[in-house]
């Protein structure tokens, strides 16, 4: 342990403890207690020797000697009460006063003395306050002022000491005071360095904070420029802070909320504080090479300012920034989740809606003709009549066996165990088997079906029965929601390495409302109680699972009141899916003119009569 040290430990017990905590505040009171104390104790060891070289004191070196006793006493003033600019006004008294004493003996304003009054005002700044250098100054200056007076009135005690003891006096005054203003400026230089010091060390800390944090800090004016931001934005937009300055941030803002982000700085600049969402452009990732919008919330505060400041300056806001993506992508999750349980609720109610009129219709037929062949000996029923009957009951029941077989297809599909059996097959005469099925029906609504099949079509692999349900579907749909005298075309061509089936008809249509829907299980086109058709809403949703299934796409494109044609796209050679079915495009559902189907089924038949063997086949009333 040092002598500096111990008495650096010395002085530290001495402190008040307002000034313990304040590096630069231990500083200055060790700055102001060191030298007096120091200097007090080496003048009271050294007054036993000059007693003894010099004899009997005289009154001015009484007083001299006196005046060290000051020092100690501002030293435990300034301790006891930690006031700072006290100590300094009391230390400026203390040394003007023995100034004025010494000089008023020793000749007034000519005297050696004379010259430390220019130490006051010196000392005075070491207090670093305008109002104790001001009094030291003004205190000064007043002391000057009374040794012209005191001298010009000739109130000066006679002293005449020769031309010899004058220079020593003077060299003596001058000196010292030199060497006394030189330990000032050396304690200025110091306190000035550990100030320094202390300002470099804050700032390092609240630069390794900055750089450390997870959240960015900017410094905003009010149009958006940054003047600062942390470097932990490097780490968040993957740019460098220097590509962020000015208006560099606010380039990177999504347009769309470039106005809310304007706002919201404003807002703060007035005193106000603010917190906005917005999307900010990332530097794209090197393997991706996609460019990326974070959300960030931004909460921002208007800039402290200075009491000294011109307030004409612009105002300023700081803003703290952390991505929040992982937030908004679980809150579109939880929205999503919310839409799909909503829908799956409204798909509930309109499956007990379409179910209590689909099972129950033909159950009460089944019930009721069934109870009257049972009473037939007592309502005299005749064989035709039971006939008539037993087959009503039968229709009922396939009619209830088809929308059974359709709910658990569809359950199958959504469970994922509806399993594909590939095998080869002949699509045409698939789907000429599937239309012949339909004619009868077709004729009976006055519909005419007309399949467009080619010779050449080749075999392709596949499920041979999804591959009928789908036509058998398609065909009935358009013949079901088509008006008596329309037209239903049928056909099939191959495009590549895929067979493309389309089904186009003259019927009603679809509303685009309604068409962004088609293809969910239970939903039919048009108000529930206003339908003049049956089914379950289950047909075009199986032919969408099953087309999804076959790795296929299923395309819709409808007017209302013009028709519909419904295209779907199946590859000729069907291979087992690596993932499931369901992460796949399955259909795209786009509004049509009528001219545009009627067009495109002219095309696609000028198309097959350019063929080497067409085959045309056309079933009407």
């Amino acid at each position: 342990m040092t002598v500096l040290s111990i008495i650096r430990d010395c002085l530290d017990a001495l402190l008040h403890p307002s000034a313990r905590y304040d590096a630069l505040m231990r500083a200055r009171h060790r700055a102001f207690m060191a030298p007096r104390l120091l200097g007090s104790l080496a003048a009271f060891a050294a007054f036993p020797v000059y007693l003894a070289m010099r004899g009997a004191p005289s009154a001015i070196e009484v007083a001299a000697f006196a005046w060290l006793i000051a020092p100690i006493m501002l030293s435990w003033f300034l301790s006891r009460t930690g006031r700072y600019e006290g100590a300094h006004v009391l230390s400026s008294l203390a040394l003007a006063g023995l100034i004025m004493a010494v000089a008023i003996t020793t000749g007034g304003i000519e005297s050696f003395a004379a010259v430390w009054l220019i130490v006051v005002p010196l000392e005075a700044a070491l207090s670093a306050s305008r109002r104790v250098a001001a009094f030291a100054s003004l205190l000064a200056l007043s002391c000057a002022g009374m040794l012209i007076l005191v001298t010009q009135l000739g109130w000066l005690p006679v002293v005449e000491p020769s031309a010899a003891e004058r220079g020593v006096l003077m060299a003596f005054g001058v000196a010292s005071a030199t060497l006394y203003a030189a330990g000032l400026a050396f304690g200025a230089e110091s306190l000035a360095r550990t100030s320094v010091a202390l300002l470099s060390r804050e700032e390092e800390r609240y630069r390794l904070l900055a750089r450390n944090m997870s959240d960015v800090i900017s410094r905003h004016q009010r149009n958006g420029a940054v003047q600062f931001i942390s470097p932990a934005v490097e780490a968040m937009l993957g740019a460098q802070v220097a590509q962020l300055l000015g208006h560099g941030l606010f380039d990177r803002v999504h347009v769309a909320d470039r106005p809310a982000y304007l706002t919201a700085l404003s807002d703060a600049a007035r005193g106000e504080v603010r917190s906005v969402e917005f999307r900010l452009r990332r530097e794209p990732v090197a393997e991706r090479g996609q460019v990326d919008f974070i959300w960030v919330e931004m909460r921002c505060r208007p800039l402290d300012q200075d009491s000294a400041r011109d307030f004409t300056c612009e105002a300023e806001v700081v803003a703290v920034m952390r991505d929040v993506t992982d937030r908004k992508l679980f809150e579109q999750a939880l929205d999503q989740a919310r839409s799909a349980a909503e829908a799956a609720d409204a798909a509930k109610t309109r499956f007990l809606a379409t179910m209590s009129h689909e099972l129950r219709t033909p159950l009460n037929a089944i019930i009721g003709f069934s109870e009257m062949i049972a009473q037939e000996q007592a309502l005299m029923l005749g064989a035709a009549q039971r006939k008539e009957y037993a087959q009503l009951i039968n229709d009922s029941g396939q009619h209830l066996l088809s929308v059974v077989n359709g709910i658990l297809d569809m359950s199958k599909m959504e469970a994922g165990n509806f399993e594909i059996a590939s095998e080869p097959f002949a699509p045409r005469a698939s789907l000429l088997h599937c239309c012949n099925l339909l004619a009868l029906k077709a004729r009976e609504n006055g519909i005419d079906l007309i399949t467009d099949a080619p010779q050449d079509l080749p075999v392709m692999t596949g499920d041979p029965r999804a591959f009928k349900q789908i036509a058998l579907n398609l065909v009935a749909n358009a013949i079901k929601f088509t008006e008596r005298g329309g037209q239903v075309c049928v056909s099939a061509a191959v495009s590549g390495s895929q067979l493309t089936l389309r089904i186009s008809d003259t019927g009603v249509g679809i509303a685009p409302d309604d068409l962004k829907r088609i293809g969910a299980p239970f939903f039919q086109a048009g108000t529930t109680y206003q339908r003049r058709h049956e089914g379950t809403g289950l047909g075009l949703s199986i032919v969408k699972s099953l087309v999804a299934l076959h790795l296929g796409e299923l395309t819709v494109q409808s007017r209302l009141g013009e028709g519909t044609a419904v295209t779907v796209k199946l590859p000729l050679v069907y291979t087992p899916p690596q993932a499931k079915p369901a992460e796949r495009k399955i259909a795209t559902l786009t509004p049509a003119l009528r001219q545009d189907l009627q067009g495109q089924d002219l095309q696609d038949q000028a198309h097959d009569q350019s063929q080497e063997q067409p085959a045309l086949v056309k079933k009407s009333a």
